[in-house]
């Protein structure tokens, strides 16, 4: 028996006429330019909110940081940025990333001073606050994404779909659903575009480097490495995976010492360009490196998630033991956590196997090493989101869960509204028509409600963190938070400590003393 026709007026399917950005029926360059702009409004909407530390005299925040970096790069020589100097007070947020980074507030600063003089004048423009500073510092954040982090997304893309790291046809179908994925990480356009902060310059130095590992680009892949590094020292936290996916991949070849050799020189050469005007005494090169590694500061910083913060609770881990053992008991753990992926990707290198290698060391920096704070979360967030097609339900929970963990921070700058919103858009986009959350995946309904459980509570301490108050002996007093949250020296530490007449400042400094 014939099958009917169906008539040529009848309506069409819904899901089929509205088409979402990754569903395939769009010219490709034209999704990709549609989810670039998206991710860019997206942005520039958070961006109109508060800043860390908005009118929170004398400290401010991280937002006082990064304009303070500017004026005393664009006033001071070199030799005197990492320097306690009369110009250069290192107690109000002296400089603390490697070189690059002071490059990039040079330029900023640059910018900003042909606009705007009195914003980065030196001296005076301390705690400088005006609605025009404001958007001219948010625009130096959204060029440097614009610039860095957006190509370097399409670069990975295209890269992990045209070597085939993609899989399936059906999974290559979904390479817009996992550009917007990267593109839309609701955590980095919060800490970036509402805390304020640059993290989008290293992220995309990285993120170049691993797409020009997929493209077999191994020369690029280490240069801008190798400058992601210069930039934020937290992106070590990926070197063992790149170290060992690249002496894998040479010790295969012909001539594997010289393949080491290029790549030796590469890295070498990177980092005597970005430390040149370090390199002429030891003292100067050591006084910047001294500023990378304030030890002092604690194990963790703020509200972290990781294995430190979370076990403080049972083990008082600031009293009971001085820095030198947690910082060996840190190197230590981190070192078993990575291992195996290293071990895996010297023996057998695979650019997929390399992605998972990138999850865990980062992971693992995060959970052990020593000083994390909660915005290093972003780290092991870049290669979930770039696994969100073979891991679509991992990316999901991790991206909010690690939202969550940066939920007291994101309330201590006014952002709750900004944080409701890009977690909203994240959860429409994460489960769209087209979307590749749910494909060959299945997962019981015990383990269902397993997962669930852990969400129910989260959503639970949203609210108990905004209603309930904490007791004061565990709230602390304002100069405690002030001394806790603070970036001083060590001296300075003392200083505080001493002239303090409260003993339990006292107590509380010398722990970290």
């Amino acid at each position: 028996m014939a099958k009917p026709k169906k008539s040529r007026n009848s309506a069409p399917d819904p899901l089929v006429a509205a088409r979402l950005p990754w569903q395939p029926s769009a010219p490709p360059l034209a999704t990709a330019l549609l989810i670039s702009f998206a991710a860019l409004l997206l942005r520039a909407l958070v961006s109109v909110g508060p800043y860390s530390g908005q009118g929170a005299a004398p400290k401010f925040g991280d937002y006082e940081a990064q304009r303070h970096w500017m004026e005393l790069t664009l006033h001071l020589p070199s030799s005197d940025w990492y320097r306690n100097t009369s110009d250069n007070d290192l107690a109000h947020w002296g400089l603390d990333y490697p070189p690059l980074s002071a490059y990039q507030s040079r330029l900023h600063a640059h910018l900003i001073n042909a606009s705007l003089p009195d914003a980065v004048a030196l001296r005076s423009s301390r705690g400088f606050e005006s609605q025009e500073s404001k958007l001219l510092m948010r625009w130096t954040v959204l060029s440097s994404d614009l610039i860095l982090f957006f190509p370097a997304a399409l670069w990975f893309v295209w890269a992990y779909m045209k070597d085939g790291v993609g899989g399936s046809g059906e999974r290559r179908e979904g390479w817009t659903w996992l550009l917007a994925m990267v593109l839309l990480n609701p955590c980095l356009v919060l800490i970036d575009h509402g805390h304020f902060q640059y993290n989008c310059i290293s992220l995309g130095l990285t993120l170049g480097a691993i797409a020009g590992i997929l493209s077999r680009n191994e020369l690029v892949a280490a240069a801008l490495f190798s400058l992601a590094i210069n930039h934020k020292q937290m992106s070590m936290y990926f070197a063992p995976a790149f170290f060992g996916h690249l002496l894998g991949k040479c010790l295969k070849r012909k001539y594997p010492i010289v393949e080491i050799m290029k790549l030796g020189f590469v890295v070498l050469g990177t980092f005597a360009l970005v430390w040149w005007p370090y390199l002429h005494s030891y003292e100067a090169a050591m006084q910047v490196i001294s500023r990378l590694a304030p030890f002092e500061r604690g194990i963790y910083e703020d509200y972290v998630a990781n294995f430190w913060c979370t076990t403080s609770v049972l083990i008082k881990w600031k009293r009971l033991y001085a820095i030198k053992p947690l910082k060996l008991m840190s190197l230590s753990a981190t070192i078993l956590a990575f291992l195996p992926s290293f071990i895996q990707q010297v023996k057998s290198p695979s650019n997929l196997g390399f992605l998972y290698s990138l999850l865990n060391s980062s992971f693992s920096f995060y959970l052990f090493s020593y000083q994390v704070h909660e915005k290093s979360i972003l780290l092991p967030l870049l290669p979930a989101s770039l696994l969100a097609l073979h891991e679509p339900h991992l990316h999901g929970w991790f991206t909010y869960y690690a939202l969550f963990s940066m939920y007291p921070l994101i309330c201590r700058d006014q952002l709750l509204l900004q944080y409701i919103s890009v977690l909203g858009l994240f959860v429409l986009i994460y489960y769209s028509p087209g979307g590749n959350y749910g494909k060959g995946m299945k997962i019981s309904s015990g383990t269902m409600a397993v997962l669930s459980l852990p969400l129910l509570c989260s959503i639970l301490l949203h609210t108990v963190y905004l209603q309930i108050e904490p007791p004061k002996r565990f709230a602390g007093t304002g100069p405690e938070r002030e001394f806790l949250s603070s970036r001083l020296s060590k001296q300075t530490y003392r200083r505080f400590i001493s002239g303090s007449s409260s003993n339990k400042i006292r107590r509380i400094g010398q722990s970290f003393v």
